[in-house]
């Protein structure tokens, strides 16, 4: 196989973004190794690569959980049905999508177990027995943990039947402080998926029609992926005292009266890293933010002539040393492929730099240096690599950022009617921002028209304020 054809290799068979996104997508995800599909329907397994970014997001995110002064605890994943059913809105909400477990070994169970498809039922249950005093409050649990959601129609990160998540699950004395809580993690979330996964979004309340299942009010983050439908990437919910009372949750206030709770539940899951895929994915593969790249920098050695590879393996070796832990560094000096192979390689995965390293640089004292998401090229002399390199690294992770932002701009219409509405639709894409007064029987219409759902009622209107003449807007757009 020749060089120029190994280069190829890894792009030759993608499907362009514009032919076909959804085959892009699917095909991106298995060709970087990111996941694959299970044997069980609508279950995925994530692959070392994949599973690194989830970590990366792991760490970063459960940083800022701990930071507000959550603590993480763990539920069992097997549910009573009898504690699903004391809350019928709730179930109701879930009964489609709930696994059942009828058997234990060979004995038939008494009661069927759901495998939780979220934990507010047997997190009610514990808070019961652990809250009785105002003393006890607030509760600020998080727990990281899978979740199994039956879900008929399936795609790799983005819905499958089971999923890696965390969610967090407060209890509070006072409405005002459950509704700063709410407020307060819809803002760690924003924070975390723009500055970490460097994806603008919105956010804001969710409609009546798309609250969460039991919630008084539910507030998310949307996101606007690159074929111009939005993801929601994130939940916060206030869930009022309607779990307390179902649950009976109560606690002695400081006039010895019992009072109910007031909750909240909020949480993300791996449908981030299909986020990160579909917003900063090219033709050639992915583009890895820094931030939660598995591999920051790799470095591939190059030499044709045996006499070179002594000194060029002894200059990475300088390399390495020099970067240290500033970045995850990894040395690709696999002998059985060529470098144009190995830069196909890392470019459908994702790598944010690249570092060449010949006999040329060797005698420069200096590596080559090549970015992913620009293919921009830049000489680091050794003595500068160690604060060049992080700082390079930061400069990649904001111009993701600024790109995801302007395609967001580019790609948000204003309008001021249902035809409007639906003349937006039918030849575009991306988010439309429409004068809103709470109006369900508007939002049906919408949605029966053009296939577009209220994402959010974004809390920070400023972006909106110029074209829509100081009136509050709430976002439409088509979605996964």
């Amino acid at each position: 196989m020749t060089e120029e054809k190994s280069k190829k290799q890894f792009v030759e068979d993608l499907t362009d973004q514009s032919d076909d996104f959804s085959r892009w997508y699917t095909e991106v995800v298995r060709k970087a190794q990111l996941a694959d599909y299970s044997p069980v329907r609508g279950c995925m397994v994530i692959r070392p690569y994949g599973y690194g970014l989830w970590e990366h997001m792991q760490r970063l995110l459960d940083a800022r959980i701990k930071a507000t002064g959550h603590q993480n605890a763990y539920f069992p994943m097997l549910i009573p049905e009898s504690l699903l059913q004391l809350e019928a809105d709730h179930v109701e909400g879930f009964a489609p999508q709930c696994a059942w477990v009828t058997e234990g070994g060979s004995e038939k169970l008494e009661e069927r177990f759901a495998i939780r498809p979220t934990s507010e039922a047997i997190i009610g249950h514990m808070y019961s027995r652990w809250i009785e005093s105002y003393r006890d409050l607030p509760v600020l649990i998080n727990q990281w943990s899978n979740a199994m959601r039956w879900e008929k129609v399936t795609r790799l990160f983005l819905r499958t039947a089971e999923f890696l998540w965390q969610e967090g699950h407060t209890a509070h004395a006072s409405a005002r402080e459950c509704q700063e809580e709410v407020l307060r993690m819809l803002e760690v979330y924003r924070d975390f998926v723009e500055t970490d996964l460097a994806i603008p979004v919105h956010g804001g309340p969710k409609s009546e029609a798309e609250r969460f299942a039991g919630a008084e009010m539910t507030y998310s983050i949307e996101a606007l992926m690159r074929d111009g439908k939005a993801l929601q990437a994130g939940t916060s919910h206030n869930l009022g005292q309607h779990f307390a009372k179902v649950f009976d949750i109560t606690f002695q206030d400081e006039q010895g009266k019992r009072q109910h709770v007031h909750q909240t539940s909020w949480g993300v899951s791996t449908r981030l890293i299909g986020a990160v895929v579909m917003t900063h994915g090219d033709d050639q593969g992915l583009r890895l933010p820094p931030h939660i790249a598995p591999v920051q920098a790799v470095v591939v050695p190059i030499w044709r002539k045996d006499e070179d590879r002594a000194a060029v393996t002894q200059f990475v070796g300088r390399v390495k040393e020099a970067v240290g832990e500033r970045a995850r560094l990894w040395v690709d000096d696999r002998d059985q492929y060529t470098p144009g192979w190995k830069y196909n390689e890392h470019e459908m995965r994702g790598v944010p730099v690249r570092l060449e390293i010949g006999p040329r640089d060797v005698a420069n004292r200096a590596v080559m240096s090549v970015r992913r998401d620009n293919r921009a090229k830049e000489a680091i002399p050794i003595a500068d690599l160690a604060t060049r390199l992080p700082v390079l690294l930061e400069e990649v992770q904001r111009a993701l950022f600024q790109s995801a932002l302007a395609f967001r701009e580019a790609n948000t219409g204003y309008a001021n009617s249902i035809e409007e509405i639906e003349a937006h639709f039918a030849s575009k894409r991306g988010f439309v921002a429409v004068p809103w007064e709470n109006d369900p029987a508007l939002e049906t219409l919408i949605k029966e028209r053009t296939g577009a759902t209220l994402r959010c009622v974004p809390i920070d209107q400023a972006p909106f304020e110029a074209r829509s003449q100081g009136r509050r807007v709430a976002l439409f757009a088509r979605a996964y």
